[in-house]
C-alpha cells in the first residue's frame, strides 16, 4: 500500500470512529452529538494545519480557509457532511480491510455476516484488491466520511508540499442525511467561493450535475373516534382516510417502478389511530416545471379526500427540501470543465448520470454556489454492505488535487 493511500485509509478509520449517525427526530441542528464531536477533532487538526479562519457555529458547521498563493485563481470549496445515515443499523462502525480474491467476504465471523459476488455482482470489478468494510452490523460511512478524510489529506499534502494554488475553503456541515439541514444554514460569507465541489458519489467515475426537486408533504388527518357499539354514523376512522388518499396515487409512479429521469411519489411512513393519522409522503422529478405539477396534484388529492370525507379533518404541509443541481449552472460552467479536465488527466472516464436523489450542493446551487459531485469510489451506500475499494479512494483523491491545481495553472499539467 502506497504512503499517501496508507494516510488516506488512516485518517478514514479515525473520522469513522466518532459515531455521528443523524436523528430525524431531533429538530436542532446538529442532530446527534457525535457530529458536534467531529467537528472539533477536525477544526484542531485544521490548526495544526495551518488554515486560517477556522469556525464552529452554534449549528456544528466547520469552516476555514486554506490562503492560496495564485490571487487570480478562482476559490474553490469542498463540502462534505459530518453524519452518517440511520438505516436502524449500529451507530458504531468497525472499519477493517478484506482482500477480495473472488470469494465471499466474512464480515463478522461471530454473526455470520458475509458479502458475497453473487448477491453484489458489483464486487467483481475489484478482484484481487483490497476494500474497505464494516463489521456488516453497520453502514460503512465512505458517505461521507470518505469525502472528510479525502479533504483534510489534501490539505495535508498542500502543507508538507507547498504548491502554487488559489484559495481553498473548506465546509463540514452536519445533517445531509436528514434533508441537507447543515449546507441549508452554511453561512456563505465564511464559504466565499467561486464554485464548490461535493465528494458524495458512489462508484469510479460518477460524475453528479443533475438531481432531483425534492419535496416532503406532512399530512395530519383527524377523524371522529367511537367505541364499535354506536359507531354507525359516528366513527369516522382516519387510518380508512389515509388509505383512501394512499389509493388516489398512481401505484406505478414510485421508487420502485421507475428508472433514470422519472419521478415519483413516495410515501414513506404512516401512523394511525383511533383519532389521527400521519403520514409523508416524497414528491421527486428532475424537471422543475412538473415537479411543480406533482406538487398540485398532490395537493388536489388532497383537497378530493376532504371532500369525500367531510367529518374528517384533512391538514397538509408541502415543503420544498432542495432543488437540482443543473438549474443553477448558468453561463459559469468551470466547476465542471475542471472537473472533466481533472478526469480526463486521470484516465478517468466520466460516468455522467442525474442522481435520483441530492447532495449538500443541491441546497447550495439553490443558494447560489455552484455545486456539482464526484465519486467517493463506494459502493451499496446506507447498507451493512457498503465497501470502499482502495484503488477507487485513492483515485478520488487524486481527482480533488488534480481540481485545485488545474484552477491555479492549466499549463502545470502535463
Amino acid at each position: 500500500m502506497s504512503e499517501l493511500l496508507s494516510a488516506l485509509t488512516e485518517r478514514f478509520f479515525r473520522y469513522v470512529a466518532v459515531s455521528s449517525q443523524s436523528d430525524i427526530a431531533e429538530p436542532g441542528v446538529p442532530s446527534s452529538p457525535g457530529q458536534l464531536e467531529l467537528a472539533r477533532l477536525l477544526a484542531a487538526e485544521l490548526e495544526t494545519l495551518g488554515l486560517q479562519d477556522i469556525h464552529i457555529d452554534e449549528h456544528g458547521i466547520l469552516t476555514a480557509r486554506r490562503p492560496g498563493t495564485m490571487p487570480t485563481a478562482p476559490a474553490i470549496g469542498f463540502v462534505a457532511h459530518l453524519d452518517t445515515v440511520d438505516v436502524g443499523l449500529s451507530p458504531d462502525i468497525r472499519p477493517q480491510v478484506l482482500h477480495f480474491d473472488g470469494q465471499p467476504l466474512c464480515l463478522n465471523r461471530e454473526q455470520s455476516l458475509w458479502l458475497s459476488p453473487e448477491d453484489h455482482p458489483e464486487l467483481n470489478a475489484y478482484r484481487d484488491q483490497d476494500i474497505i468494510c464494516s463489521d456488516g452490523t453497520s453502514v460503512l460511512g465512505a458517505d461521507n466520511k470518505a469525502a472528510v478524510a479525502i479533504v483534510m489529506e489534501l490539505l495535508a499534502q498542500l502543507r508538507s508540499n507547498p504548491a502554487q494554488v488559489g484559495d481553498i475553503f473548506v465546509a463540514f456541515v452536519p445533517d445531509e442525511e436528514i434533508g441537507l439541514r447543515g449546507a441549508k444554514l452554511l453561512d456563505l460569507d465564511r464559504f466565499p467561493v467561486d464554485f464548490a465541489y461535493t465528494i458524495d458519489g458512489a462508484e469510479l467515475g460518477e460524475l453528479v450535475y443533475e438531481t432531483f426537486n425534492a419535496g416532503r408533504a406532512t399530512i395530519t388527518i383527524q377523524g371522529v373516534p367511537a367505541h364499535p357499539i354506536s359507531a354507525k354514523g359516528v366513527l369516522v376512522n382516519p387510518v380508512l382516510v389515509a388509505l383512501d388518499l394512499v389509493g388516489h396515487l398512481d401505484i406505478h409512479d414510485t421508487p420502485e417502478h421507475t428508472e433514470g429521469r422519472e419521478g415519483y411519489f413516495y410515501v414513506t411512513d404512516l401512523q394511525a389511530g383511533p383519532a389521527q393519522a400521519t403520514l409523508h409522503i416524497n414528491i421527486r422529478d428532475f424537471d422543475r416545471q412538473q415537479y411543480q405539477a406533482r406538487k398540485e396534484q398532490l395537493e388536489a388529492h388532497l383537497r378530493g379526500v376532504q371532500d369525500d370525507h367531510p367529518r374528517a379533518r384533512v391538514q397538509w404541509q408541502i415543503e420544498d427540501v432542495y432543488g437540482n443541481i443543473l438549474d443553477a449552472v448558468g453561463d459559469d460552467r468551470r466547476a465542471l470543465d475542471l472537473l472533466e479536465q481533472a478526469f480526463a488527466a486521470q484516465q478517468i472516464t466520466p460516468q455522467t448520470k442525474p442522481m435520483r436523489g441530492g447532495t449538500d450542493g443541491s441546497a447550495l446551487s439553490a443558494r447560489g454556489i455552484f455545486t456539482p459531485n464526484y465519486f467517493t469510489g463506494g459502493h451499496n451506500f446506507h447498507s451493512s454492505f457498503e465497501f470502499l475499494p482502495l484503488n477507487a479512494f485513492l483515485k478520488s483523491y487524486q481527482v480533488t488535487e488534480t481540481l485545485v491545481r488545474l484552477a491555479a495553472a492549466p499549463g502545470q499539467l502535463n
